[in-house]
């Protein structure tokens, strides 16, 4: 059922009210550009307003507020659960109801399933120091165990002699590989958005560890790499259920998680850096030259604003707006009965599209012209985020062109971009370049 708030709609009010910052962090911290205003944001009232009797949601309504003015934060996690494809817009509340049950059933099977190996897991615990050896051998450091132990360990670890590590060794090669991220995501739980308020209580950083865990044991083939801390964490701050922020990572996971996926060959990131490059020249030749003559030409220099999808750019409140209107913008309704037939971890890029078989209308503006210019090959359209990127480069290229001597000054000058962005021209400059590419693209 839909969940009911009272948040403040004013004419033109900030969201700093629902992501507080600790008042010592908030000058490190970009300022907000985000308003909530009234005819534009997605409201409280236009939210509940867009179900029928019965549930179902009319989705292009809501992606048209997106799209023009985000989404009020009093109600950006049960609307983000639409955007990430947990649910389906023609589901009715019933439908809904049951697979949030089954999905918190899943989850809570396979949280058990960690716990069983590691019990730090649910344990309001966080591993910050290595637990096992590469040869799966446990760790007896007395200072590591003791960080490690959970509150009902810790007594009997003091007295405890050291046994012989022999019999404790694990010989689970993909045990071993899971546990060896344990104290990795640790150390990156606790730098994860350390300005906010939200995250000085305990138990939602341990939350932001436990989901972190048990996703990188469901998905054997990615795991846990740096990064993926900046993206699971709106979803702890936005859903108060472990197990529902869990599911919106995962479908956030089916989006990105190719480019978390690298080898000895290639970093996972690189069909969208090819992208990136191959737009620019398209689109400004030039710059492409410049970046191509500093030795930038692969475009690595690009590779954060991908990875975290421009979360150390923003503030916490305009990253999450950024990223809403993206989804909005790129919306496909079919996204949840894909989903459900793949099963989790896999990548919507490998899944192929379904035939179209409703209204344009509940398709994103991006994603209806990537369906009218018949651009969605075997692998799905370049993702929106590329457009992202060549919007930010198009906007420095004269800075660029005039200032950069090497690639110092093209990060440098990148980096700056820190509280400047502004994410809906970002959108709509996007909305632009592709259009031309698309147009030029034809031509050629």
């Amino acid at each position: 059922m839909l969940r009911r708030h009272k948040g403040r709609e004013s004419a033109s009010s900030s969201d700093s009210t629902f992501y507080q910052l600790r008042p010592d962090c908030a000058h490190n911290v970009p300022d907000t550009k985000f308003k909530i205003k009234i005819g534009k944001t997605l409201s409280v009232r236009k939210w509940h307003a867009a179900f029928t009797h019965h549930g179902s949601l009319h989705i292009a309504s809501v992606l048209n507020r997106i799209q023009s003015g985000g989404v009020h934060p009093a109600i950006r996690g049960e609307v983000w659960e639409f955007l990430l494809g947990c649910f389906d817009p023609d589901s009715t509340f019933d439908d809904r109801d049951h697979i949030r049950q089954a999905r918190r059933i899943q989850y809570a099977r396979w949280k058990e399933q960690c716990k069983h190996m590691d019990p730090h897991v649910g344990s309001g615990k966080i591993i910050t120091a290595p637990i096992i050896t590469e040869d799966g051998v446990p760790i007896k450091d007395p200072l590591v165990l003791l960080e490690a132990a959970t509150p009902d360990q810790q007594a009997s670890l003091i007295s405890t002699k050291n046994g012989d590590e022999a019999d404790h060794r694990l010989t689970d090669k993909q045990t071993i590989e899971w546990k060896l991220t344990l104290h990795q995501i640790g150390l990156d739980v606790l730098r994860t958005d350390r300005s906010m308020v939200f995250y000085e209580k305990k138990e939602n950083l341990s939350k932001l560890w436990d989901i972190l865990a048990v996703y990188a044991w469901i998905d054997k083939e990615v795991g846990y790499c740096q990064g993926m801390s900046d993206l699971c964490s709106p979803m702890i701050v936005l859903l108060n259920d472990e197990a529902d922020a869990f599911w919106c990572f995962e479908r956030l996971m089916r989006r990105l998680r190719g480019n978390f996926r690298c080898t000895q060959q290639s970093v996972g990131v690189e069909n969208q850096l090819q992208h990136l490059a191959s737009i620019i020249q398209v689109l400004d030749p030039k710059l492409h030259d410049h970046l191509e003559t500093l030795g930038g030409g692969d475009y690595l220099f690009a590779f954060r604003m991908f990875m975290v999808l421009f979360r150390r750019e923003l503030s916490f409140g305009d990253s999450l707006y950024l990223w809403e209107m993206m989804w909005a913008l790129e919306y496909d309704p079919d996204m949840f009965s894909t989903y459900e037939e793949s099963g989790p971890a896999t990548d919507r890029s490998a899944q192929g599209y379904k035939p179209r078989v409703k209204s344009t209308r509940q398709f994103g503006k991006y994603e209806r012209a990537n369906m009218k210019s018949a651009t969605n090959g075997v692998d799905g359209p370049v993702p929106i985020s590329v457009f992202l990127v060549a919007s930010v480069l198009k906007e420095n290229s004269q800075k660029l062109l005039q200032e950069a001597r090497g690639l110092d000054d093209i990060i440098r000058i990148l980096n700056n971009v820190n509280g400047n962005l502004d994410a809906k021209k970002a959108c709509a400059g996007a909305l632009k370049l592709h259009a031309k590419y698309l147009r030029k693209g034809k031509k050629a």
